[in-house]
C-alpha cells in the first residue's frame, strides 16, 4: 500500500467538487445497517452515493467526516481487505477532528478487493455508517445479503423513471395547464422513453444511431462480464440466443418448459436445467424481471409460467421484439410499481381458466391493494371488453376495489357492474 498515493487520494476527494446530479428519487434512510445500492449496470448507483454525499453535506455534516473510497482508482488499486482499515487511519492523520466524530464510509466497486466482505462488516461493526454499490455481478445479486450476513438493507436502482428522465431534460410541466402545444411535447418524451428506455447515459444522448450503439455496449457488459465470466459459461452462443428470445417475449408468459420442447424437437441436445439456469443468471443480474401468477399459496404461484419484464425498453432494440406499444406500457407500468415497492409490496399477475387476465395484482401482505391493468388504447370495442372482463372478475375473487386501467392518452371513469374503474394516461400515472 502506497501510504503517498493513498493521501494524495484522500485529499483530492476533500477538496475537489461534487459532481452536477439528476436528483434521483431513490431515499437513503438513516439505518444502524450497511445501506447497499444494487441494480442494473449503468442505472446511475455511483451517483447516488454523490448524492447521499451531498444531502449529509447539506444537512451540516462536515466533508472531512466522510469518506469515499473508489476502488476502481488507480491509487487504490493493490490495497487489501486488511488495509482498508489502514486507509481510514491515514484520513484520521489527515484530518484529526474526524477522529471522535461520526463517521461516514462510502465505498464503490468493493468486488476489485478480494475477501472485501470481511473488511466492510469489521467496520460496519465498529460503528461506522457505511454505504456501497458497485457494478459486478455479485453486487447485483441477492449474494450481498449473505456475504454481510444480515448486516445489510439493499435498495434496489432502476434506470430513470419518467419523472427523472423529464428532470434530466431540463423540462417540466403543469399538468393542470397543459396547453395542445405541451401536451404534444409531453407525449413525444414518452415516446422517447418507450423506445429508448431510462438509462441515464442514453436519455442525455441526442442521436438516435448512438443511443443504439450505447445500449448494445450494455448488452455486452451484461452478457460477458455479469454472466459467461462470472459464470464461466462455456457455450456463449446459447445464453446470447436465449438473451434475444427473452428480449422478444417482454411483457409476456414465458415457460422455459415450453421452449426446451422446441428446441428439443429441432435436435438441440442440451438440459432444461441449463436454461433454467441461464434464466436465473440473467434475472440475478437485473437484465430481466420474472413475475408470477397470482395465488394465495406460495408453493403453487412458484410452479406457475412466469411474465418477463426488462429492466429497460431499450433492449427491445437488441432483437425483433414486438413493436406493440401496448407490450411497452405494460413493462413499463411494471418497472414504475417495483420502484414505488414498500416492504412486504408483492407483485403478481391474475389468470384464471377461462384465460383472462389483469396484470398486475399488487398485493400488501395478506391485503390485495390494487388491480391493474395495462393497455395502449382502450377506445376499441373489444379491447375494452377484454379488460374490463378480467379487472371485473379479478374484483370479485381477490375482493379488490381500487381498480386502474393505464392507457397511452385517455382518461375517465365509470362504473361497471357497480365497480368503479379509472382510466389514466400513462404520462400521467407517471407523474404523480
Amino acid at each position: 500500500m502506497d501510504n503517498a498515493e493513498i493521501k494524495e487520494y484522500l485529499l483530492d476527494f476533500q477538496k475537489k467538487e461534487l459532481p452536477e446530479l439528476i436528483e434521483r428519487e431513490l431515499v437513503l434512510d438513516e439505518s444502524a445497517k450497511i445501506t447497499s445500492i444494487i441494480g442494473p449496470r449503468r442505472a446511475g448507483k455511483t451517483y447516488v452515493l454523490y448524492q447521499k454525499i451531498k444531502h449529509l453535506v447539506n444537512s451540516g455534516v462536515k466533508k472531512e467526516n466522510i469518506v469515499y473510497l473508489n476502488f476502481e482508482d488507480p491509487r487504490l488499486i493493490g490495497v487489501t481487505f486488511k488495509q482498508v482499515r489502514d486507509v481510514i487511519k491515514l484520513h484520521w492523520q489527515i484530518f484529526p477532528s474526524s477522529i471522535n466524530a461520526k463517521l461516514y464510509v462510502f465505498i464503490d466497486e468493493p468486488q476489485n478487493i478480494k475477501n472485501w466482505e470481511i473488511s466492510v462488516r469489521a467496520l460496519h461493526d465498529e460503528g461506522f455508517r457505511i454505504f456501497l454499490s458497485g457494478s459486478s455481478s455479485k453486487l447485483l445479486s441477492k449474494e450481498i445479503a449473505t456475504s454481510l450476513r444480515g448486516r445489510t438493507i439493499a435498495h434496489i436502482l432502476l434506470p430513470l423513471s419518467f419523472k427523472e428522465f423529464l428532470r434530466l431534460k431540463g423540462v417540466s410541466f403543469d399538468l393542470s395547464k397543459l396547453s395542445s402545444r405541451e401536451k404534444s411535447a409531453l407525449l413525444s418524451l414518452v415516446d422517447e422513453y418507450l423506445e429508448f428506455g431510462g438509462f441515464p447515459e442514453i436519455a442525455q444522448e441526442g442521436d438516435k444511431e448512438n443511443k443504439a450503439r450505447i445500449i448494445n455496449e450494455y448488452f455486452n457488459s451484461v452478457v460477458y462480464k455479469d454472466v459467461i465470466e462470472r459464470y464461466k459459461i462455456e457455450n456463449t452462443q446459447l445464453i446470447k440466443w436465449l438473451i434475444k428470445v427473452l428480449i422478444s417475449s417482454f411483457s409476456r408468459e414465458f415457460s422455459i418448459h415450453k421452449l426446451y420442447l422446441t428446441l428439443k424437437s429441432q435436435g438441440f441436445a442440451l438440459s432444461k436445467n441449463t436454461l433454467y439456469s441461464y434464466s436465473a443468471m440473467l434475472e440475478d443480474a437485473m437484465f430481466i424481471f420474472q413475475v408470477g401468477k397470482f395465488n394465495h399459496a406460495i408453493r403453487k404461484k412458484e410452479l406457475t409460467i412466469p411474465k418477463v419484464y426488462l429492466a429497460d425498453l431499450g433492449f427491445t432494440k437488441l432483437a425483433q421484439a414486438s413493436k406493440d406499444i401496448g407490450y411497452k406500457i405494460e413493462n413499463t407500468v411494471f418497472l414504475e410499481l417495483e420502484r414505488r415497492k414498500k416492504t412486504l409490496t408483492e407483485i403478481s399477475y391474475w389468470k384464471n381458466v377461462q384465460q383472462e387476465e389483469v396484470d398486475f395484482v399488487v398485493r400488501q401482505g395478506a391485503k390485495v391493494q390494487k388491480l391493474v391493468q395495462a393497455c395502449a388504447y382502450i377506445t376499441n370495442r373489444d379491447t375494452k371488453k377484454r379488460e374490463l372482463r378480467g379487472l371485473i372478475k379479478a374484483s370479485r375473487e381477490l375482493k379488490c376495489k381500487n381498480l386502474l386501467i393505464i392507457t397511452y392518452d385517455y382518461e375517465a371513469e365509470e362504473k361497471i357492474k357497480n365497480k368503479k374503474v379509472r382510466y389514466v394516461p400513462l404520462w400521467k400515472w407517471l407523474l404523480q
